[in-house]
């Protein structure tokens, strides 16, 4: 195909909640909607949608959204201009731009989109998913109290998610964790998610995890501190994954390699786009580690994508693909519900989902055409 425009919607939506990790307290989603318009080889006109998952403010990550934007505008759309693309070549074009891994992951998923609608081919059976919907899991953040903490959760799990991720920081742990434990049983799926809270000095505290049968605790140290993560890794039976140090396959590999990590978080949006992701979990799942599928407080559009990637077969533990209601009243596509405890995949071509025009309309804030 080749691309003709396309259109950048920065679309702002108040959360249900406040959403506080160590990074900080989050009120309102700001996102970047990209809608592609192409022309297929025999002529025919293709329309792709995709979802940049970087934040407004550069605290999870160094990419943030209007720096995005700008390299989207200015950087990666020009080196795709009169060019002949396939998502399957998106990223081997634009890599001559360093880094800015959110960005291109965008532009190739609204690529990868418009060509599985111009073929009839859903996103989960161009992946090679196994199954037809995913086990929700929900991820809870930090809680004035240790009560509104046990009343969240509680509520969570009366509706039915199969899996509980407690965002933890310095103060804000292992008291938390216990009470959680204590109040809901051993029964209950749980982990945690330090979001690179700590250092390796506080591994005689983080070990004290051990005794609260987690499934895992999520990217303790820094996001350069592999060596760390392997030393704290043998100190601790709680199973160490990484999240934010994993940024592409290589990055992958090397964590495996060092016993950093059992298991991995995949995002798609971290590591440069769902076709890496994928050549993760082949890695992993080839050295026997386990995936999950991790999330950005994503709108419908991006929550689709990622429903697809989880129903790979080496996702064996259940991600952060919530209903749609977790974070949202009124969601940008029609909404994902959750049902016993699962997520269906969508099945219609493409992302199986696209933005629902009136909704597009009342959550944008900005929308910025771009001829190509």
């Amino acid at each position: 195909m080749k691309i003709d425009e396309l259109i950048l919607h920065t679309v702002s939506m108040p959360l249900v909640a406040p959403f506080t990790t160590s990074f900080g307290t989050q009120t309102v989603r700001t996102a970047l909607i990209l809608e592609l318009h192409a022309t297929a080889a025999d002529g025919a006109p293709l329309v792709g949608w995709a979802e940049c998952v970087a934040d407004e403010h550069p605290l999870y990550s160094g990419e943030f959204l209007p720096a995005a934007k700008i390299v989207i505008i200015d950087h990666l759309l020009p080196r795709l201009r009169d060019v002949e693309v396939t998502a399957e070549t998106v990223g081997h074009l634009l890599r001559v731009v360093v880094g800015h891994r959110m960005a291109k992951a965008a532009v190739e998923m609204a690529v990868l989109d418009a060509q599985l609608r111009g073929q009839g081919v859903s996103l989960g059976s161009y992946f090679g998913a196994v199954v037809d919907r995913v086990p929700s899991g929900v991820s809870v953040g930090i809680q004035p109290t240790t009560e509104q903490l046990l009343d969240v959760v509680g509520g969570y799990l009366d509706q039915g998610y199969v899996r509980i991720k407690l965002k933890i920081e310095p103060g804000r742990d292992i008291e938390r964790v216990r009470a959680v434990r204590e109040r809901f049983g051993d029964d209950v799926l749980l982990q945690v998610d330090a979001n690179a809270a700590y250092t390796l000095v506080d591994a005689p505290l983080l070990r004290r995890l051990d005794e609260f049968n987690l499934l895992l605790i999520e990217q303790p140290l820094g996001e350069e501190d592999l060596r760390q993560h392997a030393a704290l890794a043998r100190q601790m039976s709680t199973p160490m994954c990484l999240d934010e140090s994993i940024t592409s396959a290589e990055a992958a590999a090397a964590a495996i390699a060092l016993g950093a990590a059992a298991v991995i978080n995949i995002k798609a949006g971290r590591v440069g786009g769902y076709l890496e992701a994928r050549r993760i979990h082949d890695l992993a799942r080839a050295n026997g580690i386990a995936v999950w599928c991790g999330g950005m407080v994503e709108t419908g559009v991006g929550r689709a994508a990622n429903a697809a990637l989880a129903a790979l077969p080496g996702f064996t533990l259940p991600g952060d693909i919530s209903g749609s209601d977790r974070f949202y009243t009124k969601d940008l596509t029609e909404p994902f519900v959750m049902q016993d405890g699962y997520i269906q995949v969508p099945t219609g071509p493409g992302l199986g989902v696209e933005p629902l025009p009136d909704a597009l309309a009342e959550f944008s804030i900005d929308t910025t055409p771009v001829v190509i």
